[in-house]
């Protein structure tokens, strides 16, 4: 029959054990959409079953007097409404349970914050026009998003940005969670997210690794990278960090990483950590043409 004594204490180890994998045994795939008519449609996008969180991309003007406006590279015109069609595909996306996100910023100038009062009103302006506020005018039409992503990548108002996750986190009290997640560059800290990032109310981060030669991948020096994830996910404050990569060589300037390379090389290491989330692909278009996260979809 056993030794009925040891029965729970090994029954316990096990469920624990079990536990325990469960919690690391995977984590989400995130894409950018929104730069590029050939990636398809954000309903075929969720519809492919590859992604957890989309992130929409972008709001590229705002802050300093400027009236914020999407761009959405071709796919419909912000000036005659015409993204308000969108909301059809948001709401499906949600259905599906993917968190669909607003990114703000991205690489063209066209955007800055001159104070805390400027920060205040650009996220109040984010939260009635594409959150759960109340305009008019909202671009993306009557749905809700899920939250805002932060990909600052131009200079202007840095000091103010951690206001702006703040107004937008006030707004999470009492009603439906906005999420604030963040796509900084690698070398640490950021440069123009620092700030933000500081408040510690940052639920995902994906770290661009590309783009930055002293911190990206590359198979025959791989410490330059494991060190700099060392130091995201050690000082950091948030739920979860996501291992940013280009989906192409053509994606990015550099730092593209072949899929097998990723699987083999890269996520055996960054899953070692608790804060491991996933990874991130800059973007949609890319991902579409190479099927990089098809390869990837089991590793993750």
């Amino acid at each position: 029959m056993g030794n009925k004594t040891l029965q729970v204490p090994i029954l316990f180890l096990l469920s624990f054990l079990a536990l325990v994998c469960r919690t690391n045994a995977g984590g989400d795939t995130v894409v950018y959409w929104g730069q590029n008519e050939e990636e398809g449609s954000l309903t075929e996008t969720c519809n492919s079953g590859l992604y957890k969180i989309v992130n929409i991309a972008f709001l590229s003007r705002f802050g300093n007097g400027r009236e914020p406006q999407i761009n959405l590279a071709g796919h419909c015109d912000p000036a005659s409404n015409g993204c308000k069609v969108l909301s059809k595909d948001i709401k499906n996306c949600q259905k599906r349970g993917i968190k669909v996100i607003l990114s703000i910023g991205g690489g063209e100038v066209g955007y800055s914050l001159s104070s805390a009062g400027d920060a205040t009103n650009v996220a109040d302006f984010i939260w009635n026009n594409f959150l759960g506020g109340k305009s008019r005018t909202r671009p993306l039409g009557d749905a809700v998003l899920d939250g805002v992503d932060f990909d600052i990548e131009v200079g202007g108002g840095e000091a103010f940005y951690g206001v702006l996750a703040r107004r937008l986190s006030q707004h999470s009290r009492g009603g439906r969670k906005v999420y604030l997640t963040a796509a900084p560059q690698c070398p640490f800290p950021d440069e123009h997210q620092n700030g933000a990032l500081s408040t510690g109310l940052f639920d995902f981060v994906w770290v661009q690794f590309y783009n930055n030669d002293p911190c990206q991948f590359e198979s025959g020096s791989p410490s330059k990278f494991q060190n700099s994830w060392k130091q995201w996910v050690s000082s950091i404050k948030a739920r979860k960090i996501y291992l940013g990569l280009p989906a192409s060589p053509s994606a990015a300037g550099s730092g593209f990483v072949p899929a097998q390379t990723v699987i083999r090389e890269v996520l055996p290491f960054v899953k070692r950590s608790r804060k491991y989330g996933g990874v991130m692909l800059w973007d949609r278009s890319a991902d579409k043409q190479t099927g990089f996260s098809r390869t990837i979809k089991g590793s993750v």
